[in-house]
């Protein structure tokens, strides 16, 4: 308000210097519905003399006598008023031409709108974002976005930092990052456990703090043609916010239905004015913590007593008065500390220099499985009493088990400068980015127990208790030049080259950490399987869009890449649309080549770690490296890209201004896709490697339909649906390869949703909004390691309802309260027979409790199964949130 003021007050000194004869008018802006219209421009008509409303639509104003008022607002048909010695006016915009999201994501060539893309967009703002009640960006997109998937995992480990997301079920290795246009760092994180995400690695956008976006957009279509690598299943584009004028403060708290994972936070997004040529810069500074919440399931003695080869009295003892056994699963204690700025400064009337840059640091603690009495014991390893004492009656020192913690820090960073340009018509883009991501790793609580071949220990009562494992990096550097120029009112072109350099690190950890088995729980990185690596790309991409007709529009692209340890690649893209009946109906399509590129972190990463074992516990397992001596010894080919195919079509629709809809077939075909393979056994221990395995296709709908300006009372309300259905997702080839089992197969095919709805309200009524969501989550399917090959386990549908409320209590304060799963609606998972075999089984309640035991590791994780689940577990949440405007 008080910047308005001192802007409004320039501008009439500015008049009363440049005019002789003036007069000071005032008056009121309002839409058709008789709404004040905040930030509508007010221009004295042939010179610069003008302001903008407050956020009552106020404005005042010195002008000449005989001047000429032209009124605009994006949006409304634009007034021109003459004054004739009025002083006070009331003027009414009508609704104009309804504007539509200007998308450039997805094309290289001069920007269009949304209904005459050829390619299925997905525009979400930054308040639609927020009214989500989700405390992390990728939980708010998993609410928006049908085709877009992230769940928390149930075991964590080092996944705690940042969970596995992605499009249209093909991994977070096939979806590029943007902000701004420009390919964001990848994570240093390699997923390795059991769980959806596998084997692969994506950038960390759960960082990203949701006050610094304007908008999203999410281009659902291959794009490796444009952008290179890992575009194969889409691309979201981060779009920052570029606003200067107006600073606010939120502060956040929240808890869940349980009374455990409480959330506070507080963040500052702001801007300022750089010089006099509408240079800019914004800001956002954002602080969070959020407690840990358990949810562990009542252990099973008969389970664990087979297991473990244990007394059954012991484990009741012990179970006795720890039902849990004394394990903790759910979300863990997360503090983030988020910084980020946005900036423009034009240097000339034609050229543009922009930047901009974020750090985000992380700390997570979260713990492994609780190693219990029974299963760590005195008579195995007796120096746990003095290490861990306790309460336990029975036993010395009262030794009762230990919980291993694993505490990960995390910083990410980037960075963008570039310029922009236009010379003889011509668009230019120059710019460098940078970006790193690294994760560091403590474990506490826990030992080393190796013994040597004399079987006697390493460590024994000499064993730490405190571990640095190590852990790892990765950066990149790119550089990117863009030209582009409308030759004509039907052609235009773009040109552009991307240099990119990788840098991966494992980070050893402290000897105690991985000598022998190294710390219990989870080993650190020992010396040979540490060390730098990289490797570089250059790539080039010619682009042309053709208008045949005013309706009928073609695209192409073509890119040629070359890396530096596999060799060069040549994909390509065509799509057209065509628009009828006044451009309220489009029909659209694409057909394009892919490529990913095996990440350094695929390539090197070789290690030994702890994996659940149904029917064993937890074991350790090794991962070996494609350029390592035991990959010679195994024969095992070097990793290639993944080469894939990309049909879409669809039609869309706006009939009116209000409705619109869109519904999109896709099919992406994917050849020598890497994966981690199932561990088998060698002559070196029990092993898991990358290879290209597999050829894969999936298929699928996207349907997206909205209606807004519903009139109801003496409120407005909107309602948008949006689904998406897999109709088919799985391997194509006929290879037989034992590498990938039922498991694999199933984390790779079934694990996500096979469809997915979300069909939301939002109502303004005066200072209300009003908004209800509600999501179905589809079925999942699992075929757990153990888990007989006679049955399948699915996750039953279900759908999780959100409430929330905003109420904007003046000018200045804004309170919104959010109730995500407002009806406590939990993951529920049954046994599904596969033959007659598996019927048998069902129909046995002791078989049952046997299968249901190995893959939930004895109920320790009864309601999500040791895989994984298709929605959080933690029941409701709530949310309040008060933001100040200054």
């Amino acid at each position: 308000m008080k910047k308005s003021k001192l802007i409004m007050f320039i501008a009439i000194i500015l008049g009363i210097v440049s005019v002789n004869a003036q007069t000071k008018i005032s008056g009121k802006v309002f839409d058709s519905s008789n709404n004040p219209l905040p930030g509508a421009s007010v221009l004295e008509k042939g010179t610069q003399n003008g302001t903008t409303t407050n956020i009552d639509g106020v404005f005042e104003l010195s002008v000449a006598n005989d001047a000429t008022l032209i009124v605009s607002f994006t949006g409304f048909q634009t007034e021109e008023i003459a004054v004739n010695g009025k002083s006070n006016f009331t003027i009414v915009l009508k609704d104009g031409v309804q504007l539509e999201e200007v998308i450039v994501t997805g094309s290289r060539t001069p920007a269009r709108s949304n209904t005459t893309s050829p390619l299925p967009v997905d525009v979400v703002d930054a308040k639609a974002l927020q009214s989500t009640g989700q405390t992390t960006f990728d939980k708010a997109l998993q609410y928006k976005i049908p085709s877009f998937n992230t769940v928390q995992t149930p075991v964590n480990d080092a996944t705690s930092l940042l969970d596995p997301y992605e499009i249209r079920n093909m991994g977070p290795s096939r979806t590029l990052v943007l902000i701004n246009g420009k390919r964001k760092n990848l994570s240093s994180l390699l997923y390795t456990q059991t769980s959806p995400g596998r084997g692969e690695t994506g950038a960390d956008i759960s960082g990203i703090p949701t006050d610094a976006i304007k908008n999203i957009v999410v281009l659902r279509d291959g794009a490796s043609a444009q952008y290179g690598s890992d575009a194969i299943a889409g691309v979201v584009d981060i779009i920052l916010k570029d606003d200067y004028k107006n600073t606010s403060a939120t502060f956040r708290s929240g808890i869940t239905g349980e009374g455990d994972g409480e959330m506070i936070g507080v963040s500052l997004n702001g801007g300022a004015e750089i010089g006099d040529n509408k240079g800019f810069i914004n800001y956002t500074v954002d602080f969070s913590k959020v407690a840990l919440a358990n949810r562990p399931g009542v252990v099973d003695a008969e389970g664990e007593a087979t297991d473990f080869g244990a007394s059954l009295a012991d484990v009741q003892e012990f179970l006795s008065r720890n039902p849990d056994a004394g394990n903790i699963n759910g979300s863990p204690e997360t503090t983030a500390t988020k910084f980020l700025i946005n900036g423009s400064i034009p240097t000339s009337a034609k050229n543009n220099m922009y930047f901009n840059a974020a750090y985000i640091y992380k700390k997570v603690n979260s713990f492994a499985n609780y190693r219990t009495p029974y299963w760590r014991t005195l008579d195995d390893y007796p120096y746990l009493a003095s290490l861990f004492p306790g309460n336990n009656p029975n036993n010395a020192n009262g030794y009762d088990g230990y919980l291993p913690t694993f505490e990960g820090d995390m910083s990410d960073y980037n960075a963008t400068f570039g310029f922009k340009s236009n010379i003889n018509g011509w668009n230019s883009d120059a710019s460098v980015t940078i970006g790193g991501n690294k994760q560091t790793y403590t474990v506490n609580d826990s030992h080393n127990r190796s013994v040597d071949e004399n079987d006697e220990f390493i460590y024994g009562e000499n064993t730490p208790i405190s571990f640095q494992p190590g852990g790892t990096a990765f950066s990149h550097v790119v550089g990117n030049i863009d030209l582009s120029k409308v030759l004509s009112d039907q052609f235009s072109v773009a040109v552009g080259s991307e240099f990119r350099a990788e840098f991966f690190e494992v980070l050893e950890g402290d000897l105690a950490s991985y000598e022998g088995l190294g710390a219990d729980s989870f080993a650190g990185n020992r010396p040979e399987n540490s060390g730098e690596f990289s490797r570089y790309n250059i790539g080039g991409y010619v682009s042309a869009s053709f208008d045949a007709t005013e309706d009928l529009l073609f695209e192409g692209t073509v890119r040629a890449e070359n890396y530096s340890d596999f060799g060069t690649t040549f994909v390509w893209k065509l799509s057209s649309r065509y628009k009828f009946l006044d451009d309220k109906y489009t029909i659209r399509g694409s057909v394009s080549t892919g490529f990913r590129a095996p990440t350094l972190h695929q390539i090197y990463t070789q290690k030994s770690q702890y994996s659940f074992t149904a029917g064993g516990g937890i074991e350790v397992e090794g991962l070996v490296n494609n350029v390592s001596p035991e990959a010679r010894r195994l024969r095992l080919p070097k990793l290639k890209a993944e080469e894939s195919l990309n049909f879409t079509v669809g039609f869309g629709a706006k009939p009116t201004k209000n409705l619109s809809f869109t519904i999109d077939y896709y099919n992406i075909q994917v050849e020598d896709r890497i994966v981690l393979g199932n561990p088998i056994s060698t002559d070196f221990g029990v092993v898991s490697f990358f290879s290209n395995a597999i050829d894969t296709e999936t298929s699928g709908l996207d349907v997206v339909i909205g209606y807004k300006g519903i009139k109801l009372g003496n409120g407005d309300l909107s309602v948008n649906l949006s689904g998406n259905y897999v109709i088919d997702n799985g391997r194509t080839d006929d290879t037989g390869d034992l590498l990938i089992d039922a498991t694999q197969e199933a984390l790779l095919f079934t694990s996500r949703p096979e469809t997915k709805w979300i069909l939301g309200l939002n109502y303004d009524i005066g200072k209300f909004g009003f908004s209800l969501g509600n999501t179905y989550f589809g079925k999942t399917t699992f075929k757990q390691a153990g888990l007989s090959s006679d049955l399948r386990t699915e996750f039953i549908p279900k759908i999780v309802t959100d409430f929330g409320v905003n109420y904007n209590v003046n000018d200045n304060w804004t309170v919104s309260f959010n109730a995500n799963n407002i009806l406590n609606v939990l993951p529920e998972w049954e046994f599904k027979a596969e033959n007659a075999d598996g019927r048998a089984i069902l129909n046995d309640p002791a078989q049952v409790k046997v299968q249901s035991n190995l893959i939930t590791f004895n109920q320790r994780y009864s309601q999500m199964t040791y895989d994984g689940y298709h929605f959080s577990q933690l029941g409701s949440l709530f949310n309040l949130s008060v933001n100040y405007k200054f």
